[in-house]
């Protein structure tokens, strides 16, 4: 028989069990926190009809789709889960209770080049608020609120949370009679902190906008200070424009709310830089980073949108959420040692016995630790001690448990500490509070 190379599609992220143990306790972390405030679970499948996927896909985003044929069904996979979500929500509008609140964290694939951070097959955390009609500009404080609580349980060390408002950034371009030209200069904006601010006026005039609004746009994103004092700042500029004056409403009682919910200002700052590329965005945006690894970039954003689901409803759907990328993440701590995977194994203890003939103690055992809510496995294969406690050195367990004979004789069993080396025989009633 011809022997197949074993190997991994590139972008592709694989991982050995004790990395992947460290990933599923990220995992963990950042469900328990969506669901401590109220967001209810949600899966769509990774598969979606093309014309349904695409409505709203174009550019570059189309091109990294992976799409195929199945007899005469136009098929995708999913590129996000912010337009399967659109879907679902208009889909089943008569049984949701609004607003929605919901988070899904699940694959996501796009067929771009795979380099460092980036992946084919990546696992997207994504929380959303969806309104009817309506949505609580409270809601775009609650967000900031959530990466807070995020940010400090996952303990990557300082963060900050960078806000802005897309009313704010296109009512001064209006201003400046360069509405036409707004989603371009946002896109080129949210760039800034990858190319700098001279890269920014250079492209910016090869634009052909007049550099004295080049002078005055870069003048306009460098305003800085507290929170306070940045809007004081934007409401000295005197713009007499309605969509600026709503964004600078916004954005002056969002801060206000974060206040309300007990968050220490050193954590969050308006940025008049941060744009995000995506146009539909249309208020308040995020962007968190570590502080002591700025290399990383965003590590969560998102923002508020109005026609989420415009494509498939002509109901007024408006909603705010953000978005983790978490293999992307995972990948980066891991690579630049922020985090390391110390914990090679879950089991509290393997057990071993000695022979065949002392399974049904073994397994009478495993049975009580188990119910005593302990990780508990046992070792069948029948090969002798010295390679059973080979298996367990390279497994990586701190605890085993050898049963022999003389253990059953005595109602006990032998507990072994791997990293000490201590033994000592325990009686059953005590083994569970040993380890």
């Amino acid at each position: 028989m011809n022997k197949v190379e074993p190997k991994t599609l590139p972008g592709f992220m694989e991982l050995l069990p004790g990395d992947q143990i460290l990933f599923n306790q990220m995992y963990d972390k950042i469900r328990k926190v969506y669901e401590k405030f109220g967001f209810l679970p949600l899966d769509t499948p990774t598969i979606e009809y093309s014309e349904v996927l695409l409505a709203k896909a174009g550019g570059e985003t189309e091109k990294q789709i992976y799409r195929f044929n199945k007899g005469d069904n136009d098929l995708s996979l999913r590129f996000d889960l912010t337009v399967p979500l659109a879907r679902y929500v208009a889909e089943h509008y008569n049984d949701l209770a609004f607003p929605f609140k919901r988070y899904q964290m699940s694959k996501v694939f796009r067929g771009e080049r795979p380099q460092k951070g980036r992946f084919r097959e990546f696992y997207q955390c994504d929380i959303d608020v969806i309104g009817n009609e309506t949505l609580s500009i409270i809601y775009d404080a609650e967000i900031p609120a959530i990466i807070y609580e995020l940010f400090k349980e996952l303990d990557f060390g300082p963060f900050i949370i960078r806000i802005n408002n897309r009313k704010i950034l296109n009512g001064f371009f209006k201003s400046l009679d360069l509405s036409e030209n707004a989603s371009d200069i946002l896109r080129i904006i949210d760039k800034i902190d990858k190319i700098g601010i001279d890269e920014v006026k250079e492209i910016l005039i090869d634009m052909d906008i007049d550099k004295d609004k080049v002078d005055k746009i870069l003048a306009f994103i460098s305003i800085n200070g507290t929170n306070e004092e940045i809007i004081n700042s934007l409401k000295e500029l005197n713009i007499n424009d309605e969509v600026f004056n709503e964004g600078l409403d916004e954005i002056e009682k969002v801060v206000n709310y974060i206040k309300d919910f007990c968050i220490d200002e050193k954590y969050y700052k308006i940025d008049l830089t941060i744009a995000r590329g995506l146009d539909y965005y249309t208020g308040t945006v995020y962007e968190t980073n570590l502080v002591d690894y700025p290399n990383l970039g965003s590590v969560c954003s998102g923002g508020r949108y109005d026609n989420l689901t415009g494509y498939y409803t002509s109901q007024n759907l408006p909603g705010i959420g953000i978005s983790i990328g978490l293999t992307r993440l995972f990948s980066q701590l891991l690579s630049e040692g922020i985090i390391t995977s110390d914990q090679k194994c879950m089991l509290d203890a393997l057990i071993i016995p000695f022979d065949d003939s002392n399974i049904g103690y073994t397994l009478k055992v495993a049975n009580s630790l188990r119910d005593n809510g302990k990780i508990i496995d046992v070792y069948y294969d029948n090969k002798g001690l010295k390679a059973k406690m080979k298996y367990a050195n390279r497994l990586g367990v701190s605890k085993v448990i050898v049963i022999g004979s003389d253990e059953i004789e005595n109602n006990s069993v032998t507990l072994k500490n791997m990293e000490t080396g201590e033994q000592e025989l325990v009686s059953l009633d005590k083994i569970a509070s040993k380890i």
